[in-house]
């Protein structure tokens, strides 16, 4: 059974970091990309990092490069998410997802959401 379980979110000030955390099991990082997504009230979901551990890439939005960091250890079987310089309009509910790769597919996994505010 796969499971997602994020962690780490909460209120910081502009200018501030967070790190968030996604404990997986049921599914292992040689065989599925995982990565994260968020939603804001009235928008439509963003992907906004992805790592693809069978070669090493990772992705990151336009909207976070040089700003959010994704990262894995396979040992703890957890992706992280640091984010760094962090804006208001960071501020969304953060979601783990496996199949970051192919954002369309179905038959994605999903955690349950980590919300992060950001104030200015």
């Amino acid at each position: 059974q796969v499971q997602l379980v994020e962690s780490g979110g909460g209120l910081v000030h502009a200018g501030g970091s967070l790190t968030l955390s996604c404990a997986y099991t049921g599914v292992s990082l040689d065989a599925y990309a995982i990565g994260w997504a968020r939603q804001a009230p009235g928008k439509e979901r963003e992907e906004v990092s992805c790592l693809i551990s069978s070669d090493g890439r990772t992705s990151h939005a336009d909207s976070v490069k040089g700003r959010f960091t994704i990262s894995k250890d396979k040992v703890k079987n957890t992706v992280y998410l640091q984010m760094n310089n962090l804006k208001p309009e960071d501020t969304a509910v953060y979601y783990c997802a496996t199949d970051c790769d192919n954002p369309d597919y179905n038959g994605r996994y999903w955690g349950q959401g980590t919300q992060v505010t950001v104030s200015s």
